[in-house]
């Protein structure tokens, strides 16, 4: 990903149209139309072999006789003549393009692209238009209106018709951008230049595919922590489940990846373009609701019941207070209901609903509402009911900036998606418990199960290395031996103690009850040894071709009040690894109660899995019998995502029936599956786990010993210490003034990072009987291209002169030199003299800056 030359593609200074024309109706004709009618203030030149002039405007014959070099081409000729254009675009000068047409042969198109720097956005685009440069290279067939929201659209035909439609309804736009092919510039790069736009307040996206997740996922996940990101993802119906030998795998559609991936990344997807644009409003004028709850003012109790029941029927949070004014309330009634709401009840939002009645009037009513929500603000949705007679009251709203809807299911919609997003946002900022996350000891024990996996053709574990390793990482299973033959099955059991189950044993089944393969409640040695010889008998008859690995006995799992649940993983062709949750037993495939989430996660993250399923209800008490143990499940969940971040040589595992009751869960049967590790997508993890192979200890020049490691969430905590023990001084040479006391947010933004484009490494020791301690912490944030990452260091104050910062910054060196970036910036205060001696020592070159009081450090690492 990069946003090289991004500048001269979406704000440029000089344009050159390439196949300019005047022939009507012609791609040339279309984009000097639309360029001249949007008053582009720098200059336009047509290139026409030819010609002399077109729309009025002096033309050149070739790209060489250009009088400077254009910062943006538009191509607008035949796509057979784009690579030789290309290249003489670059000879050029120029190092940005729109690629209209499909060239003949992409591969020499890309390479003459990047031999040159130029940037091109298509093939197949219909351009792009800025209104606030006066730039409208586009296709457009009217031009956008201004506004603050960014649009990208992958299809063109939903390109022209999104502008048409936004124009008549005076929606309009900071940029409008028709991606095309994405064959260099792609999602992700317009992404990341988006979300430092100021003039983009919010970032919407229309998806048909997205060939390159590995842009995609850290971009959005950067956009969406500044900005609203929506976006909707077309062909639903497209995105079939695939057949895989797992479950897990046929489970995970890429639809419902692309789902999970929204979610984690902070985004929010929608169905529907009314939706988009109607969500896009909601958040732009509510975006930091907290919570879920919903308090009601109506003038009428069958509204509030029409509300509650859309919140049911779509899970929209939770009616939380009601206030019904009756059929003749009067404005000063609103005013007063609505203070009393934001004001005295734990609300997180307001929804405000009038239906027209003689006794009332709703222009009145509106204006009341308008003025208390001045007064004491909150997230606020209106719903004035009505045709005509709410007209005045919609109008008011929208000059006040409130959203307002015109029916009730609308408005609960507008809440549900408030709720999404503060789910999502939330899905940023979680902080792991510390006990989860310590697996060491199973990382290091379950290495020898991988290997022996990985030297066979088929990468299968067997079950008792299946169950092995699943209790390295905290998951319970039952016990169970494999035997080689019925009477050796029979022995088994009784040593076991009865009552047993029997299974047929074999890599090739994914569903053992498929193949008769099944036997349970066995009383005795006899029964053992005929259940046996049956399985053996009725497998071996219809299904032939199957390995046998001998037999499966368990002890038989008597818990009667245990719900069948399955955790799975599975790869996507795109996203990689992938979690899945939900109702397990025989009928998973029939009952499809599944969610899918991203790895890795922590028990917040587990608990949303767990709730975004039906089977989450069943896991509540209901009659005598008790509820199942929540906890224990969310803890599966991390336990299974860290054995896959621990070991991503496993591409699928099903645990299923995994048992959960008061008691805990119980694994039941399991089946996993290896490959040695590559570098595809399927492989590769779309949020980059915690990096362990980065540990390393250090010995201070006191001689006293540190673990130096990359930052993790649990870290929030001692992170909090670390700035509460440092004096004014120092705070004020770290932030640049002295801040007040750090929040969740706040902490959890230091400790929670992205760790493609971010690094903090932080110099840890432990305290005895209170866990670890932060000593100091060194951070750099990398742009886009790994070219340049900012620094920042934090050492606590009694601890300067043992060596901490020095230690700190030779460690982020060493990590950027791998990463192979360009070179490292700080700014530092001048009057800070110590980070100054130390910059030095390190490398850095320092140089006065525009402000005195700040000096700018460079230290250049390499080409």
């Amino acid at each position: 990903m990069s946003i090289t030359n991004l500048t001269h593609l979406l704000a440029p200074r000089t344009i050159a149209v390439i196949g300019a024309s005047d022939q009507p109706g012609s791609l040339g004709a279309t984009v000097m139309h639309n360029l001249v009618d949007g008053r582009f203030g720098g200059p336009v030149m047509p290139v026409a072999a030819g010609r002399r002039a077109v729309a009025g405007i002096l033309a050149y014959p070739n790209i060489a006789s250009l009088p400077v070099a254009p910062d943006l081409a538009v191509i607008c000729t035949a796509g057979s003549d784009a690579p030789a254009l290309i290249e003489q675009l670059g000879q050029r000068g120029c190092r940005a393009a729109i690629m209209m047409e499909a060239p003949g042969d992409r591969t020499t198109f890309m390479a003459a692209s990047k031999s040159c720097g130029l940037r091109v956005l298509g093939p197949d685009s219909l351009g792009l238009m800025v209104p606030s440069a006066r730039l409208n290279a586009s296709l457009g067939h009217v031009p956008v209106l201004p506004g603050q929201i960014a649009f990208v659209s992958q299809s063109g035909a939903m390109f022209s018709t999104i502008l048409d439609w936004a124009n008549t309804r005076g929606i309009g736009f900071s940029h409008f951008i028709s991606l095309g092919g994405g064959e260099d510039v792609d999602f992700g790069d317009i992404l990341d230049y988006l979300a430092n736009d100021e003039a983009a307040r919010a970032i919407l996206l229309y998806v048909e595919d997205i060939p390159n997740r590995r842009d995609f996922v850290p971009a959005a996940r950067a956009a969406a922590r500044n900005k609203p990101l929506l976006l909707i993802k077309a062909n639903r119906a497209g995105n079939n489940r695939p057949i895989g030998a797992f479950l897990s795998e046929t489970l995970a559609a890429p639809d419902e990846v692309f789902d999970a991936v929204a979610r984690r990344a902070g985004a929010l997807r929608v169905d529907h373009m009314d939706e988009l644009f109607a969500a896009v409003e909601t958040l732009a004028r509510n975006r930091h609701m907290k919570g879920e709850r919903l308090g009601i003012v109506c003038n009428g109790a069958d509204l509030a019941l029409m509300a509650a029941d859309e919140m049911a029927l779509i899970g929209a949070g939770e009616p939380a207070r009601l206030i019904n004014l009756e059929t003749a309330a009067q404005p000063d009634r609103y005013g007063t209901a609505l203070t009393e709401l934001v004001e005295t009840s734990n609300l997180d939002a307001t929804l405000v609903i009038h239906a027209p009645t003689a006794l009332s009037n709703g222009g009145a009513c509106a204006r009341a509402v308008a003025a208390a929500h001045q007064r004491v603000g909150g997230a606020l949705l209106t719903c004035w009911l009505g045709g005509e007679s709410s007209m005045t009251a919609r109008s008011l709203f929208a000059e006040a900036g409130l959203p307002n809807y015109e029916t009730i299911g609308d408005a609960i919609r507008g809440f549900r998606h408030l709720v999404d997003f503060h789910r999502n946002q939330e899905m940023l900022l979680e902080t792991p418990p510390s006990d989860i996350l310590e697996l060491h000891s199973a990382r290091r024990s379950a290495r020898a199960i991988i290997d022996r996996a990985l030297d066979r053709a088929d990468g299968f574990l067997t079950d008792p290395e299946t169950r092995e390793l699943l209790s390295f990482y905290g998951v319970a299973t039952v016990e169970s031996v494999l035997a080689a033959t019925p009477e050796d099955a029979a022995q088994a059991a009784t040593r076991m103690g009865f009552p047993v189950a029997l299974t047929y044993s074999s890599p090739d089944v994914p569903r053992k009850w498929d193949v008769g393969g099944v036997a349970l409640n066995l009383e005795n040695a006899e029964a053992v040894r005929t259940a046996a010889e049956a399985i053996f008998h009725r497998v071996a008859s219809t299904s032939p071709e199957l390995r046998f690995d001998g037999f499966g006995v368990q002890k038989m799992a008597l818990r009667p009040h245990a719900r069948q649940l399955m955790i799975g993983i599975a790869c996507d062709p795109l996203f990689g690894p992938v979690l899945v949750f939900g109702e397990g037993g025989r009928a998973v495939e029939v009952i499809r109660d599944h969610a899918l989430a991203l790895p890795p996660l922590n028990r917040p993250l587990a608990r949303r899995l767990i709730a975004q399923t039906r089977v989450s209800w069943r896991l509540e008490a209901q009659g005598g019998r008790p509820a199942a143990d929540l906890d224990a499940i969310a803890d599966a969940l991390v336990r299974v995502s860290a054995m896959l971040t621990d070991n991503p040589e496993i591409i699928a595992c099903d645990i299923n029936p995994l048992f959960a009751d008061d008691r805990g869960v119980l694994a039941v049967d399991a089946r996993i599956r290896t490959a040695p590790p590559d570098q595809s997508d399927l492989r590769s993890f779309s949020i980059l786990p915690y990096p362990a192979e980065l540990e390393e200890p250090a010995t201070l020049r006191d001689g006293s010993a540190v673990v130096l490691r990359p930052v993790r969430p649990e870290d929030e905590q001692a992170h909090a210490d670390l700035v509460n023990r440092m004096n004014e001084t120092d705070l004020r040479y770290r932030f640049f003034g002295t801040p007040q006391r750090f929040g969740h947010h706040q902490l959890a933004r230091l400790t929670q990072i992205d760790y493609d484009r971010e690094m903090a490494f932080i110099a840890s020791r432990p305290v005895p009987g209170q866990g670890w301690e932060t000593l100091g912490v060194v951070r750099t944030v990398a742009d886009p291209d790994n070219r340049k990452a900012e620094l920042a260091i934090l050492v606590r104050s009694d601890l300067k002169g043992t060596g901490l910062g020095s230690t700190l910054m030779t460690k982020i060196i060493r990590h950027h030199q791998t990463r192979k970036t360009h070179e490292i910036g700080a700014q530092i205060l001048s009057d800070n003299t110590a980070m100054l001696a130390l910059a030095r020592k390190c490398g850095f070159i320092l140089t006065s800056s525009e402000d005195p009081e700040v000096t700018e450090c460079l230290l250049v690492l390499g080409d």
